[in-house]
């Protein structure tokens, strides 16, 4: 019995042996997978971090993007009674904090200033205006219509001109007479 015994103690530390090299393996193997799922993690962040990186970078070779127009007007008040009722526009700060100047935004990163102290009106040119996109035209005609400001087609013909791409457009001036059109472009 002392030599199964014995046997019996060889096959258990054999059994032990092979246990903790299985442990070994595979703590070494969840080790390995955790060194390549942080290094596909870094990799990840390097790209995204190189990423921005470049957008910035070469922003200053893109061209050159719309920033604002300005109307110069002789009623400040009135102006911007017109921008904030008929096209909803809301005003922003500016950098004067004064009550010759009222800024607006109208997209993203663009805006519209209105300037008072002006004495005459501006050329009444059709083809000389700014452009803002709505949604709809029919909405938007009829919110004129409410409103009772007078819109028309680019030649006076009509209400509203189709351009050949399918884009709708109404033209309509502010109160001090700078044409505005306004239309449905979806890019």
């Amino acid at each position: 019995m002392s030599s199964s015994l014995a046997n019996a103690k060889l096959e258990n530390r054999d059994c032990i042996s092979v246990y903790n090299e299985r442990r070994l393996h595979c703590q070494k193997e969840i080790a390995m997978k955790n060194s390549i799922h942080f290094g596909i993690l870094a990799l990840v962040a390097c790209l995204m971090a190189a990423a921005v990186t470049l957008s910035q970078s070469t922003s200053s070779s893109r061209s050159a993007e719309f920033d604002h127009t300005t109307v110069h007007v002789r009623d400040l008040q009135k102006s911007a009674e017109f921008y904030e009722k008929v096209f909803g526009l809301q005003q922003m700060k500016h950098p004067f904090n004064d009550t010759n100047h009222i800024w607006f935004r109208v997209g993203a990163h663009q805006q519209l200033h209105v300037v008072g102290g002006g004495s005459e009106a501006p050329m009444k040119d059709i083809e000389v205006h700014f452009a803002l996109r709505v949604p709809s035209i029919p909405e938007f005609t009829a919110h004129l219509d409410q409103m009772q400001v007078k819109y028309r087609s680019f030649d006076g013909s009509g209400k509203v001109t189709n351009r050949p791409d399918g884009v709708h457009q109404i033209y309509l001036q502010d109160p001090d007479g700078y044409w505005i059109e306004v239309n449905d472009n979806r890019f």
